[in-house]
């Protein structure tokens, strides 16, 4: 496959799965079932964290969630009691629990203290450097300053320990993404979508390696790196549209997210 081949069936796939009607059976429709930009923000985020395995059960539980937070998620971040914050220690999913759960609600509420969100937060640490890998590294370091458990650490991936970050990755182009597709939200526009990089997982990464846009093996943030800077070249100033193509290419065959 030359490379104008590649091209055009890059931008078919993006076609075919940029579509609100995939939008159902994704994680992203969590979010999408709210209208505030805050509500967007937290379930986004929430739900971002939870996205690994089977697709339904993601799903099953980001509700949960939201049931928990008496879908208000924005306000209860902010507003939530002792005996609120209680009741969220039932969760688990996964390896995901109460305690873990408690925790970035907590972490949240920080956010919000020292930033007014975690979208605020985000956006300004990149008006500061420019750079997402600088964010993903100040998102975290901050994220954890409240007081937590250590095993908590583990929900929010590393780039400094070279983790691919898939699930920001992800969460990051739900908020700054906006082609008018009605998938995406748009939310965080002093972001440009060309400094996003690219969700990788094991699928898109799979079918990366098969299109020739990745060499390296592990699915690590020089993977991630790799793969964006190639689909740069396609499109410079979006180029994790491509995300569609890769991931949808992959999963859709399947019903899992890794």
């Amino acid at each position: 496959m030359n490379r104008e081949e590649l091209s055009e069936l890059l931008e078919e796939l993006h076609d075919r799965y940029n579509r609100p009607e995939f939008i159902e059976s994704d994680p992203i429709s969590i979010p999408h079932l709210f209208a505030e930009r805050g509500d967007r923000e937290v379930s986004g985020f929430l739900t971002a964290t939870i996205a690994w395995g089977n697709r339904k059960a993601i799903l099953k539980s980001a509700r949960r969630m939201m049931e928990l937070m008496e879908w208000q998620p924005e306000r209860f971040v902010r507003e939530a009691s002792t005996e609120d914050l209680a009741r969220v220690e039932r969760f688990v999913h996964r390896t995901f629990n109460g305690t873990d759960f408690r925790t970035f609600i907590l972490s949240l509420r920080h956010l919000y203290d020292v930033a007014g969100g975690v979208g605020n937060f985000v956006e300004e640490s990149y008006l500061r450097t420019g750079d997402m890998r600088s964010v993903l590294a100040a998102l975290r370091s901050e994220f954890f300053v409240p007081d937590h458990e250590y095993r908590t650490e583990k929900h929010l991936s590393s780039i400094a320990k070279g983790a691919s970050c898939k699930r920001l990755n992800m969460y990051f182009r739900w908020m700054v993404r906006n082609d008018n597709r009605g998938v995406d939200f748009g939310l965080w526009e002093r972001i440009p979508a060309s400094a996003l990089y690219l969700p990788l997982d094991l699928h898109s990464g799979n079918v990366a390696r098969s299109l020739g846009l990745l060499d390296r093996k592990q699915n690590d943030w020089r993977a991630v790196e790799e793969v964006t800077e190639a689909l740069r070249s396609f499109d410079p100033a979006d180029p994790v549209k491509y995300d569609f193509a890769l991931f949808g290419a992959g999963v859709f065959r399947g019903a899992t997210i890794e």
